[in-house]
């Protein structure tokens, strides 16, 4: 085939498969109660939390490794309070700056505390006999993301 005939070819069946996709157009919630409802229907649900100095991307079951927590255990469980966005596949909701944690519930789990990797420094001084190597190993937390729950606001 000629590079003509290719081309034609390609741009009559992408207008055929352009003619036939159908846009589908998310319906917009009318208050944050719908939205939250429309979010917890979904499937799976994500959340940007901010935790020790950074926000992290979590969805249930993550497993997190952040900076070294002091005064948490292993198996103690953390009640995530700054979270700034939760959505789905279709929907996001962002707080302003962050959700109230009455409207989401998200709860991490300490599983170890460990080190990372050797960090070898290594400094010198030319012709004054100056060596020096520095090692470190940097202290880490790692949690384990639970379930994202959205209480149903009491109505009292």
């Amino acid at each position: 085939m000629a590079s003509w005939q290719i081309r034609n070819w390609l741009s009559n069946n992408l207008r055929r498969v352009v003619s036939c996709s159908v846009s589908t157009q998310a319906a917009l919630p009318k208050n944050t109660g719908a939205a939250f409802s429309l979010i917890r229907s979904q499937p799976s649900q994500y959340i940007v939390a901010s935790l020790a100095g950074r926000k992290y991307l979590l969805t249930p079951r993550d497993l997190l490794t952040v900076p070294h927590l002091k005064d948490v255990r292993v198996g103690d469980v953390l009640a995530l309070q700054d979270i700034h966005e939760v959505g789905s596949r279709d929907y996001t909701l962002r707080g302003d700056p962050v959700i109230s944690p009455s409207r989401v519930k998200v709860e991490a789990t300490v599983v170890e505390h460990t080190k990372g990797k050797m960090e070898v420094v290594f400094k010198k001084k030319r012709r004054k006999g100056y060596q020096k190597t520095i090692k470190n190993k940097h202290p880490y937390t790692r949690l384990r993301i639970g379930s994202i729950e959205f209480p149903e606001p009491s109505s009292s």
